[in-house]
């Protein structure tokens, strides 16, 4: 008999990788406009083409503006792990890589922190350039240690 635990897992797991995707373009964007997120997510919808391959969902958004409500917060864990690079000098498209990341390692409590640095690896090699790619992964690899370290402190004590 088959087992049906896994079932549905893998659109389950695509599903959230296009939402993480579509968070991500448009968390990204308003990096660089002065609109609001649901603003750039509603226009988004107005011009949409159907038979795009990434579709942006109302979770997409949600998701992206939650992350830009922890943004300053979501900087201080990357300056902690970025110490010979200032917030202000990393590129855009890694900084929105990195706190959509941080933002579901740390706040998210269906995202384990290996998904998602996983995630936001694969994020990063389809978007970024290869040496992004090591920063990035380089960062969150610091935050993860980080983590693991304090979880086996605290089982210790």
């Amino acid at each position: 008999m088959a087992n049906n635990k896994n079932k549905g897992k893998p659109a389950f797991r695509q599903a959230m990788r296009e939402r993480r995707e579509g968070a991500f373009i448009l968390y990204f964007e308003s990096l660089f406009r002065n609109d609001d997120i649901r603003d750039i997510f509603e226009i988004t919808r107005e011009c949409g083409d159907e038979d795009s391959n990434i579709r942006i969902s109302e979770s997409s958004c949600e998701l992206a503006c939650k992350v830009a409500e922890k943004a300053q917060e979501l900087d201080r864990i990357i300056e902690g792990y970025s110490p010979r690079r200032n917030i202000t000098r990393i590129a855009k498209i890694n900084l929105a890589v990195l706190r959509l990341a941080l933002y579901e390692a740390v706040y998210a409590e269906n995202v384990p922190v290996n998904v998602a640095i996983s995630e936001a690896v694969a994020i990063s090699e389809k978007y970024a350039q290869d040496a992004d790619v090591a920063f990035v992964n380089g960062v969150l690899g610091a935050y993860s240690r980080s983590v693991k370290n304090e979880k086996s402190e605290k089982t210790d004590e």
